[in-house]
């Protein structure tokens, strides 16, 4: 995002990346039936894994991929309840595909992790999910445009060429050429208030085509695709007409300020360093609070710290009495683990980036960004600046890359001469704020539009998750901002919030996998 998945980009990932097709080229769509094992029994679904068209002016302009699991009636062999609800999945970046929610925890096959999250030895290896949320809703994965196999046009979509349509003279054009023109065809989708847009329209015509407009709707986004939950909870009731059941934002960034901190504001550093804490601990390094220690039994202390002795020291900074401090300058070394005296040459402003490499340099170790429980190397540990990969970014992109693969070409059939976009930089590094009227507009966020889809829709439930230990969009952000929502008590009661040990994708830990599992199936309850 201005991506938490794509801070420590390194440039040497930024390879051209295909993001438009013509119309000679026809993907192949496919519909499987499949049975999985799970705790309940098992379960027998059917994929349909197919592109929809997006149109502007009656022509089309991109083609969205989306993978849809329904349930199956065993006996029958056809969808298992008409009423059935229907959640649309999404990921975020922006240009991460859809394939982490996919094939990490929502859909009914799963990449293989080791119980703490940490990656097994290549090949990825793919596992009947125990923890499918297929067991209580039906599931649309979405690949926004310019991620996974999701392209803008060029030229008639692929749908009618492989019908053996004629696409028109006109739409048969070339790829814009270099220059002015291509760039602003590039840019068309990689814009925030046109990127929710063409997920509004996917969702409308999804609905439309399958005969769902009669089912309870959801949406869950993780990551930037909090963002766009929070978005989408209004766009897609006061524009498109199309009602929620429930919103469900996982590991979100709801406020994109939160996420760049200086010198000049407060907010960012304050909101990270229980996390921060969080991963201290669990290492072993705080001098505050023990190893052991379950996050849900010391966190309220630390949040308390942050939100009063070190705010304050952030909001005063060296008009801050010397003797209070040099106090509160310790507490905070000895909570996070670090000396004092780097703590102090900071003004205890502790970036995520810094603190992964300083909290066991004597080690030559780094933590995850997204998950501070996970270490890897410091293939540089005497230079200056890290050099190495994040092992809760780039490190993972092997593992999602083939299990995605896996899972659509092999086991769905999929037959498509595109690449697979993961997670797309260039899509990243594209994209603008496109509903700025002023220079001045700085304050890019979400949570205004959530308060609102909730008074509009007083039925609709809310449901926010993070992991304890992800420094790049913190728990407490979130919690933070719920207390900020000024909700009244019976739509507070509609918003559930719970956190889990584990980073970003805290999924990837099974004891966080299975909790997360139980609490969405009582959240899908309450909410039908």
């Amino acid at each position: 995002m201005t991506d938490h998945k794509l801070q420590t980009a390194d440039a040497a990932t930024t390879e051209p990346q295909q993001l438009t097709v013509n119309a000679v080229r026809p993907p192949k769509g496919s519909t499987t039936n499949h049975t999985i094992a799970t705790p309940a029994g098992p379960l027998s679904f059917r994929a349909t894994a197919d592109w929809v068209v997006l149109r502007k002016l009656e022509k089309p302009v991109a083609e969205i991929f989306h993978v849809y699991y329904r349930k199956l009636d065993a006996a029958r062999g056809d969808a298992a309840d008409p009423a059935r609800p229907v959640t649309f999945v999404f990921n975020g970046g922006p240009g991460a595909a859809s394939a982490y929610l996919h094939v990490g925890a929502l859909g009914p096959r799963r990449i293989m992790f080791a119980a703490d999250g940490t990656l097994l030895p290549p090949p990825s290896r793919l596992t009947d999910n125990e923890s499918t949320w297929l067991a209580f809703t039906d599931l649309v994965f979405i690949d926004p445009v310019g991620t996974g196999f999701s392209r803008m046009m060029t030229g008639e979509p692929a749908a009618t060429a492989a019908a053996g349509g004629k696409p028109p003279e006109a739409a048969a054009k070339p790829a814009a050429v270099e220059g002015k023109d291509k760039d602003k065809e590039d840019d068309e989708f990689f814009k925030v208030n046109r990127d929710l847009e063409s997920l509004c329209e996917f969702i409308s015509k999804f609905l439309s085509k399958h005969r769902l407009w009669s089912r309870p709707v959801f949406i869950a986004g993780e990551s930037y695709g909090g963002f766009r939950v929070g978005k989408l909870a209004r766009k897609l009731q006061e524009g498109f007409g199309v009602g929620l059941n429930g919103a469900i934002l996982i590991s979100p960034a709801m406020e994109l300020s939160l996420l760049d901190g200086s010198d000049y504001d407060i907010l960012m550093w304050s909101d990270v360093f229980p996390s921060q804490v969080a991963a201290a601990v669990h290492h072993g390094r705080s001098r505050a609070i023990a190893k052991g220690q379950q996050p849900g039994a010391f966190l309220p202390a630390v949040e308390r710290f942050a939100c009063n002795e070190l705010l304050r020291l952030l909001t005063l900074g060296e008009a801050m009495p010397a003797a209070e401090r040099s106090a509160i300058v310790a507490q905070t070394a000895a909570y996070l683990g670090l000396p004092e005296a780097y703590v102090e040459g900071r003004a205890a402003r502790i970036a995520h980036v810094h603190f992964a490499r300083e909290l066991l340099r004597d080690e030559k170790k780094v933590v995850g960004l997204y998950d501070a429980t996970i270490t890897a190397h410091d293939p540089f540990p005497d230079r200056d600046l890290f050099e190495g990969a994040d092992p809760t970014l780039f490190a993972i992109d092997r593992v999602f890359t083939g299990g995605i693969n896996t899972m659509i070409r092999e086991q769905l059939a999929v037959e498509t001469d595109l690449d697979y976009h993961l997670l797309s930089l260039k899509v990243n590094e594209s994209w603008k704020v496109d509903n700025r009227k002023h220079a001045f507009e700085s304050q890019l966020g979400a949570t205004d539009d959530l308060r609102y889809a909730m008074a509009l829709n007083p039925h609709m439930k809310v449901m926010i998750n993070h992991g304890y230990h992800d420094m790049v969009t913190p728990y407490f952000a979130s919690n933070r901002l719920v207390g900020l929502m000024k909700l009244a008590p019976e739509l507070r009661q509609n918003l559930t919030v719970r956190h889990f040990t584990g980073g970003h994708m805290f999924y990837a830990w099974e004891e966080s996998r299975t909790a997360f599992h139980a609490t969405a199936r009582d959240f899908y309850k309450s909410a039908l």
